[in-house]
């Protein structure tokens, strides 16, 4: 049966065939006309060069009678011509250049403008012969009427200018200038002449600037156009430079002073700029008597008269707060700081409500200019923590610092997410007041904000950790139940996103966690999701990324039950994967493992496992594993490991004999040799692997210690879980025994003869008892303990401390701390014995001691009792 097609959307009445038909014609007036046929024989015989011809011949009857594309291309190929034979390209090819330059269009001038540059970065042929032949054509070419073209040809000349001496700079650019710059030259005459004489004043004395360049300045900044006067404006800072402070102050401030007060909103905006690049350039008396009151008036006029200078002063007010902190009164500069706070809100007002007055609409253009100043607040947020202080950051700006990272608009926040890096640093100690900022960051919705977060991600989390140097452990411990979730949901955004960089990038960040959080929280929160990564993404970086996280996971696991499961997985999940892409992935998961373990630790668990692929049914896996061989090989050590190196010449062996596949093979071959060349380290240390051999021992060491580590906490745990269970027993025979000597206290006190004598012996019975514990607890650790940080290896020759062995040193004293404590509230002082099955025999035979001693005074108080009531 055919499929019945219905057409009940579809009108084909003849006012709707005749509107399709209007719309076909109006597509083909549209479109340009298609040329269907090839090129003619004619155009194919001008485009026609003999082949016999060399590389100059050609370029130059290219250049002669060619098109001007071809000319073009000659043009483009003018380095190559140069490093091949700039003699001739000199004598023959560079003037049919200059006369093809005078009528050529606006590619070939953009062309040889590049060109040009890049015969003088080359340095083909000396500067004296560079300016000789290729100055005068860039200089004839700078008044080209496309503005474009000029531009090219005038980044050329400021290039040349740095590498040419200064009296072919005085004769050939210099001289001439005197002429361009005057008012009667064209406007684009004069807007080079600027822009040459910003570069000149860092080549020249400062007299010589003063005689020669400094009159034409003040011209130029008298323009009659506003182009002109903007430009000069702009290239006074680097004339400043040049002149020196003496010359800066009475020559260059006046001049900045009358162009701030200019008409044109575009000088103003120069003259703003400047003044604040040039701060540092000024005394005290210059900053407070004339510059002050010219940012001022420019704050001021900023949000009645002058919008224009609003997103620049925005920009620049960081600087210009820390660049005028020293002269500010309190009240300024409480002053500067409300029109900062304003700034960062500015366009804010009236969706919050606290603008009711102003009910016209914002044009985009206002919201964009809006935007732009909120977002150049959180670029100078961390400048106006220095200007503040931290230590008021909580009073005087978080509420802003919380208003910008909540900001609507993305590019606000994508700033504040660069500059959270440098806010957190600034605050030190008091850096957990943005934690819940750090948290919303984690939790953006744009995925832009999240990458530029993530960039200084470790750092960041480090120090909300760590919380500074003098921070309390109570903000630790509150900013990780929060920072999990958060950094949990950013990773599976990032993984349900297109964007696969930015999940790459989260991944490879993510392999600081187990410096920042515990062991089992990364087991549970993130490690498996590591693993699911690699089995389920279909990025292979993310992939890798995934898998290298995941070994530094392994790296750092404090539980050895949880690194052994981990490992089976890899080893069943993807070593032996029905998926030959999971196969290859447990080869690059090797590749990081032999990076950062032991190599007894790869030898150990995952040696055999690789060599199992070499039977595997795919060659792209035996081929990769190929290539793995010569560094599987380097994790061998002789004697230790000789049965592992008979195993990988035997499957080298069936490689050799059974491979079918050709390219396999071949790389099998090749593999061979480079294992037949390679030593085998040896387990004493040998002068030419010694510094791999004692990175690898100290990698080892380190494994060693985190057994050694949780060996101690299981003790610990079970010296706490019996310590509860005997303080448990005390607790109740003391209840009852309450309950006895509240009935029986006058019996007892009449009818024990020498009870004061009795107390007094127990008391000194305690004393003793108390003094035994006291001085157990002064004595040698246990030796189990003591030896934590000694080397299994000996390796404490070597000069290695580790952050590693530090952490175990510090949870091995806190752990016998927690021992003798525990040992010592219990009845038995024998806390310092060195078996843990002794001191548990100890303890029941003292309890047994105690509750005997107990049960026969009872029965004696008892018997006594009837006596006397009988």
């Amino acid at each position: 049966m055919h499929p019945i097609i219905f057409f009940s959307k579809m009108d084909f009445s003849q006012s709707n065939l005749f509107g399709y038909i209007e719309d076909l014609q109006e597509l083909t007036i549209i479109e340009r006309p298609v040329r269907r046929s090839l090129k003619t024989p004619e155009e194919i015989e001008r485009l026609t060069v003999d082949e016999e011809l060399s590389d100059i011949e050609r370029a130059v009857y290219l250049l002669s009678s060619g098109q001007d594309i071809q000319g073009t291309s000659v043009v483009a190929n003018l380095p190559v011509l140069m490093r091949q034979n700039p003699a001739e390209t000199l004598r023959r090819v560079l003037p049919k250049i200059r006369e093809v330059l005078h009528v050529a269009g606006v590619e070939m001038q953009l062309t040889a403008a590049v060109s040009f540059l890049t015969v003088l970065q080359e340095e083909s042929v000396s500067i004296h012969t560079y300016s000789h032949s290729f100055l005068h054509i860039i200089l004839q070419n700078l008044e080209h009427r496309d503005a474009g073209v000029s531009n090219a040809w005038l980044e050329t000349l400021l290039a040349v200018i740095e590498a040419l001496p200064k009296e072919t700079i005085r004769h050939e650019i210099l001289n001439p200038l005197v002429s361009k710059a005057q008012l009667s030259q064209t406007l684009q005459s004069r807007l080079v002449s600027c822009k040459i004489m910003g570069k000149l004043a860092n080549k020249f004395e400062a007299h010589i600037i003063k005689r020669e360049i400094l009159p034409l300045v003040k011209s130029l900044c008298q323009d009659v156009e506003y182009e002109v006067r903007t430009c000069m404006c702009r290239q006074l800072e680097h004339i400043a430079q040049g002149i020196g402070t003496e010359l800066t102050k009475t020559v260059v401030l006046p001049e900045l002073v009358e162009l701030a007060r200019d008409e044109g909103s575009s000088v103003r905006l120069a003259a703003f700029e400047t003044l604040v690049n040039l701060l540092d350039m000024f005394d005290a008396d210059d900053r407070s008597q004339t510059v002050l009151p010219l940012v001022k008036s420019f704050c001021e006029k900023s949000f009645k008269a002058d919008e224009s200078i609003l997103v620049s002063l925005s920009f620049h007010l960081g600087k210009l707060c820390n660049g005028l902190y020293g002269i500010f009164t309190p009240e300024q500069h409480l002053r500067f700081l409300e029109f900062y706070k304003k700034l960062s809100t500015l366009g804010l007002q009236q969706e919050n409500g606290h603008n009711d007055n102003q009910l016209q609409l914002q044009t985009l253009e206002q919201e964009k200019k809006y935007i732009s100043v909120r977002k150049n607040c959180a670029y100078n947020f961390p400048a106006m923590i220095v200007f503040v202080d931290p230590k008021n950051f909580h009073l005087e700006l978080y509420s802003i610092f919380f208003c910008l990272c909540h900001d609507p608009e993305v590019p606000v926040r994508y700033t504040m997410a660069i500059s959270f890096y440098e806010v957190a640093k600034l605050l030190n100690s008091g850096v957990y007041t943005i934690h819940k900022e750090l948290v919303t960051l984690l939790q953006d919705e744009s995925l832009e904000v999240l990458d530029a977060l993530v960039g200084h991600l470790p750092e960041i989390l480090e120090l909300m950790t760590n919380g500074g140097e003098n921070s309390g452990s109570e903000s630790k411990l509150l900013s990780i139940p929060d920072l999990i979730p958060a950094l949990t949901t950013a990773e599976q955004r990032a993984a349900t996103s297109l964007k696969w960089r930015t999940h790459e990038k989260l991944l490879q960040k993510y392999a600081c966690l187990p410096h920042i959080i515990s062991s089992d929280q990364i087991y549970y929160r993130f490690l498996h999701r590591m693993l699911t990564i690699i089995l389920t993404n279909n990025v292979l970086p993310v992939q890798k990324a995934a898998a290298r996280t995941l070994c530094v996971y392994l790296r750092y696991n404090r539980k050895q039950e949880q690194r052994h499961e981990v490992i089976q997985k890899l080893i069943e999940q993807l070593g032996q994967g029905k998926s030959y892409w999971n196969r290859l992935r447990f080869l690059d998961t090797c590749e990081f493992i032999m990076e950062l373990f032991s190599k007894s630790f790869f030898c150990k668990y995952f040696f055999l496992p690789v060599l199992e692929l070499t039977h595997d049914p795919v060659a792209n896996v035996r081929m990769k594993l190929c290539y793995l061989l010569p560094k599987v090989k380097s994790t061998l050590k002789i004697p230790n490991d000789k049965h592992l190196l008979q195993q990988l010449e035997l499957c080298i062996r069936k490689l050799l004999c059974q491979e079918k596949d050709k390219d396999v093979l071949t790389i099998v071959k090749r593999t061979v040799l480079e294992l037949d060349r390679m030593e085998i380290s040896v387990d004493a240390f040998q002068k030419r692997f010694y510094e791999n051999d004692l990175l690898d021992q100290e990698k080892e060491r380190q494994e060693h210690l985190l057994l050694e580590m949780e060996q101690l906490e299981k003790e610990k745990q079970q010296n706490e879980g019996r310590s509860t269970n005997i303080n448990d027993k005390m607790f109740e025979k003391k209840r009852r025994d309450s309950k006895t000597s509240s009935v029986l206290a006058k019996s007892i006190t009449l009818s024990v003869p020498g009870s004061s004598s009795g107390t007094s012996a127990g008391k000194e019975d305690k004393k003793s008892k108390l003094v035994r514990s006291q001085s157990f607890s002064t004595q040698a650790l246990h030796p189990k303990y003591s030896n934590i940080d000694k080397c299994p290896n000996k390796s404490s020759a070597t000069g290695y401390t580790s952050s590693v062995s530090g952490m175990g040193k510090s949870c091995m004293l806190s752990f016998s701390d927690d021992s003798f404590r525990t040992h010592s509230t219990g009845n038995s002082g024998n806390a310092a014995f060195p078996s843990s099955s002794s001191s548990r025999n100890l303890f029941n035979s003292a309890d047994q001691k105690n509750n005997g001693n107990k049960e026969s005074q009872s029965r004696k108080m008892s018997i006594k009792n009837r006596k006397s009531n009988s």
